[in-house]
């Protein structure tokens, strides 16, 4: 990794009270994850306990970037795996997939939502007591890659709400794995056979034409939210200047899966924020969010009121 990015990384959350520590060993996901197979009643509950634990070891206990951690600043993220079927050969699953992620927000207790989406075609296999290696020059299968491809995404979009653009190694990684599963003829994959797929948010995230919506990442939370505590007034102008970038982005790529997946995880909050704002950001935030959202233009209107 860059120094340059380093160095303003390590400014970044220090200033955020989550400090990176160079000194000291540790991964970087702080990952609990939960699978459950309610779907699917009279199959072998043993093997989903086991199944947990090994995603969780997968997740937590691998090192995905050259950043230390300590334990309390981990990023806190969450997998949700629903069983829907199991294969005849009691090793193939098909499932759905739910990730979200948060971080702490400077001087409050408040954690704001970053990640929140879904991945409707998580299929893998899994033996029990299957050890679940990794390697990033190739690919492996469903499982581990899809996990992998997870945690860079996880880490790339909170590297970016710390610093601008901080997170693009990751998005490489996440675009590096999709590529070597291309031919594979696995669900979730493929080139353009869906709009909301791993290879269609991996190609978002690494589009220039989508840097302006990732930069609202930094302006939304580092310069935005980090900073309300010592300056509301501050905080929201540069929230608002951020939500002009992804406004920008969408003319450029409209409903690509990036944006839609953030407006989806964001828009409460963005309601929360602004109903406390003054009449002229509340009438900026209402336009730019029923621009971008506008089936939910009805809700939005709870930013305009008094």
């Amino acid at each position: 990794m860059k120094v340059k990015r380093q160095i303003a990384k390590i400014i970044a959350t220090a200033i955020a009270c989550t400090t990176v520590c160079l000194c000291a060993a540790g991964q970087e996901l702080n990952c609990k994850v939960t699978v459950n197979s309610d779907k699917v009643p009279g199959s072998n509950k043993k093997v989903y306990a086991t199944m947990e634990k090994a995603i969780s070891d997968f997740m937590n206990q691998n090192k995905w970037s050259d950043y230390k951690f300590k334990p309390e600043e981990k990023i806190d993220c969450s997998m949700l795996i629903t069983i829907n079927e199991v294969g005849a050969d009691e090793k193939s699953y098909s499932a759905s997939l739910q990730v979200q992620s948060r971080r702490p927000i400077y001087n409050s207790a408040y954690y704001s939502p970053v990640i929140n989406m879904q991945d409707e075609k998580f299929s893998f296999e899994y033996i029990e007591m299957q050890s679940l290696d990794y390697n990033e020059s190739q690919f492996n299968d469903d499982l581990t890659s899809m996990l992998a491809y997870y945690a860079h995404l996880i880490i790339g979009y909170d590297l970016d709400t710390y610093s601008e653009l901080g997170g693009t190694e990751h998005f490489r990684k996440m675009e590096a794995i999709v590529n070597q599963a291309q031919g594979k003829g696995n669900k979730g994959w493929k080139a353009f056979d869906d709009m909301r797929n791993r290879y269609a948010l991996a190609n978002n995230l690494n589009d220039e034409n989508l840097k302006d919506f990732r930069r609202c990442l930094y302006q939304y939370h580092r310069l935005g939210l980090d900073l309300m505590s010592e300056s509301a007034e501050k905080g929201l102008i540069n929230i608002t200047e951020g939500l002009k970038n992804v406004e920008k982005s969408n003319k450029m790529r409209s409903s690509c899966v990036a944006i839609t997946t953030w407006i989806e995880t964001k828009r409460d909050e963005v309601i929360n924020i602004f109903s406390k704002a003054n009449s002229e950001q509340k009438k900026t935030a209402y336009t730019i969010m029923t621009t971008l959202d506008p089936s939910q233009s009805d809700k939005f209107e709870e930013i305009l009121k008094p």
